[in-house]
């Protein structure tokens, strides 16, 4: 299989379903934006301090690739059936903060990323996140995004800051809290 088609020579790509946008599109800078939020999860998965979560992160990988399918896909043209996210990938990353807070000391201060790479690396994914999030929920102004996509950024946001914090824990690393000036 080829890679380049040169297709998108002019500066259009085709979504599912046929239609051709520009490659600045709304709906193009959102899932461009979950594929990198997918790299940073893979760096994080990378770490080492993550080795008993592996199978998770890939887990949340594969979502963000379910995610992306649906928003490369033109809602009103695509017949493609399509994997779809369910309400148990949201709960699944609920019951992991609980489980990693249980274990945490309680939250009494702003952090600021940083203390450890490992730790860094999440809490980029963590913005990366956010910033995925605001644009989907830009583009569902518009456009038809289902709600569990939002519902799970917003989600996996959370994960992402609870397992930095975890992360620090387990590393033995202390957080960097903010000191506001006065």
């Amino acid at each position: 299989m080829k890679i380049y088609t040169k297709t998108g020579d002019t500066g259009l790509t085709s979504l599912i379903g046929g239609t051709r946008v520009p490659k600045s599109s709304l709906r193009i800078e959102c899932y461009g934006t979950v594929d990198e939020l997918n790299s940073h999860i893979g760096l994080v998965r990378d770490q080492d301090v993550n080795a008993p979560r592996r199978a998770l992160l890939k887990e949340i990988q594969d979502r963000l690739f379910t995610m992306g399918s649906a928003l490369a896909a033109d809602p009103e043209k695509s017949k493609m059936k399509l994997p779809d996210l369910h309400a148990a990938d949201v709960t699944l990353l609920e019951d992991e903060m609980d489980r990693m807070n249980a274990e945490l000391p309680e939250l009494r201060a702003f952090i600021l990323p940083g203390g450890h790479p490992a730790v860094s690396q999440a809490h980029v994914a963590r913005c990366v996140c956010r910033r995925a999030e605001r644009m989907v929920i830009l583009l569902s102004e518009n456009s038809f995004v289902a709600e569990l996509v939002i519902v799970y950024l917003n989600r996996l946001s959370d994960y992402l800051f609870v397992l930095s914090r975890y992360m620090a824990y387990e590393l033995g690393v202390e957080e960097v809290t903010w000191k506001a000036r006065l």
